[in-house]
């Protein structure tokens, strides 16, 4: 598109469309409408306020609204209807695996895709090579090759490590010993492979050490399970329980200028098993919100998320799930508080692992951790935690127990959590590999009152 063309006014373009000027008027009232086309951005139609967010390198567009194409319906006209919905309303990320539904994800993906102008939208695939048989170059490669001929596609706009978090020796098996990651850093920089990344499930040295070696690697992105009870409160992700908390997978991220995809935004749908008197306390907010919709807006809230996986194969899930992000309306300070609150209620109020072992000390920063943390289970053992809400009759008493008790243990106020300066330092020293700074925020947080 030439200087001239860039430069066109709305208006002009539309009446060289042939579109009246009432009708231009009106057109161009509806928000967003983008009716403009140049090559970074994609068309947007009337009935499309699909919240996007933008792509730190390329500054693609992407729906915060993902689509997982995990549980298809096995029809393929089913998956077309789902996927033309999904388009018509803004969703133009679809993510797929060569394993998902024994393979045919990557199949009825492919078909109902390659219906639409490769520009419209963006697929993620991976490489599924969990089974020790398939860890060879060749057999590894293979499946790179058999995805793009499912998929129907010359390149692939997101391509994943599939599941790092089995251990060094399987991530060194998978793709560093065979040379598969040096063959797929040649493929991104050749094109076929628009941005690489990895998904993580378990073993939190695998995530930690793709990240710090960021500058070789270069990662674009990261797949990461959160929601607002995994937050700060690890779940079991690939049959392993996870060694680090989302809060912890999502602060590492952001500080190595990566950008997370969420998976499991509704934890395996245990935010639609919820106890009544929880489901209850969000009612009384947003009478008309279900629990999914507070889970969608509560992981969208965060600024360092690309987009939002969810596995929809009914169209009333679909439905819904578009209405929540068009456009997304992010949780206040307030409903923060109330879904921590909920997180904590529903996997208790867990002490901190913490066995005074002091091998995390000394602190550049003076602060005594392991005077911290054995302060706050001694308030966790004494039932003074968790502090109950504001309005409740001994939330004044509790707090105040709780902060004399804590000037007690450390009497000298550079000691406190509120020192800590997050460096990580101590994070490598840790046998019990506890998220230290993750916990001094709570800490602080405690200290603050709810």
């Amino acid at each position: 598109m030439d200087e001239k063309k860039q430069n066109m006014s709305r208006r002009e373009f539309l009446r060289r469309l042939g579109v009246g000027t009432g009708s231009a008027v009106a057109l161009m009232a509806l928000e967003p409408l983008n009716v403009l086309a140049d090559d970074k951005k994609k068309k947007k139609t009337a009935n499309n306020r699909m919240t996007y967010r933008v792509q730190h390198g390329s500054g693609e567009e992407i729906s915060l609204l993902g689509f997982g194409m995990m549980r298809l319906p096995n029809n393929q006209e089913e998956v077309n209807q789902l996927v033309d919905y999904a388009i018509e309303h803004g969703v133009n990320y679809f993510d797929t695996a060569p394993m998902y539904m024994g393979g045919q994800s990557e199949v009825l993906t492919g078909n109902a895709l390659s219906r639409y102008p490769r520009d419209k939208y963006f697929i993620a695939t991976k490489m599924s090579n969990q089974n020790r048989r398939l860890w060879s170059y060749d057999e590894s490669k293979r499946m790179y090759e058999q995805s793009f001929e499912k998929l129907q596609v010359d390149h692939i706009d997101y391509y994943l490590l599939h599941g790092i978090g089995g251990g060094m020796d399987s991530l060194k098996g998978r793709f560093l010993d065979n040379g598969i990651l040096d063959f797929l850093l040649k493929e991104r920089e050749a094109g076929r492979i628009k941005h690489l990344g990895f998904s993580y499930h378990g073993d939190v040295r695998d995530f930690d050490w793709l990240l710090d070696h960021q500058d070789e690697y270069h990662w674009d992105f990261c797949q990461i399970q959160m929601n607002f009870l995994d937050w700060r409160h690890a779940s079991i992700r690939g049959g392993r329980r996870s060694d680090a908390d989302a809060e912890y997978l999502y602060n590492k991220s952001e500080k190595t200028g990566v950008q997370c995809v969420v998976m499991e935004p509704l934890r395996g749908g245990a935010f639609g098993r919820m106890a009544q008197e929880l489901t209850d306390k969000m009612k009384a907010v947003r009478p008309d919100d279900s629990t999914a919709r507070w889970a969608f807006r509560w992981v969208g809230s965060y600024p360092n998320i690309l987009t939002t996986l969810s596995g929809m194969n009914r169209m009333d899930h679909l439905e819904e799930n578009v209405k929540t992000f068009s456009p997304l309306e992010v949780c206040t300070e307030a409903e923060n508080k109330l879904l921590a609150e909920i997180a904590d209620q529903m996997a208790g109020f867990p002490t901190i692992p913490c066995t005074t072992c002091a091998y995390c000390m000394p602190c550049p920063f003076g602060v005594d951790i392991p005077g911290n943390f054995a302060y706050y289970n001694e308030a966790v053992t004494e039932h003074l935690l968790p502090l109950p809400e504001k309005t409740a009759a001994d939330f004044a008493e509790r707090k105040r127990k709780f902060m004399e008790g804590y000037e007690k243990a450390l009497a000298d106020q550079k000691k406190w959590a509120n020192q800590c300066q997050d460096c990580e330092e101590c994070l490598p020293k840790c046998p019990q590999q506890i998220r230290i700074p993750n916990q001094m925020a709570r800490i602080v947080e405690t200290l603050k009152g709810k």
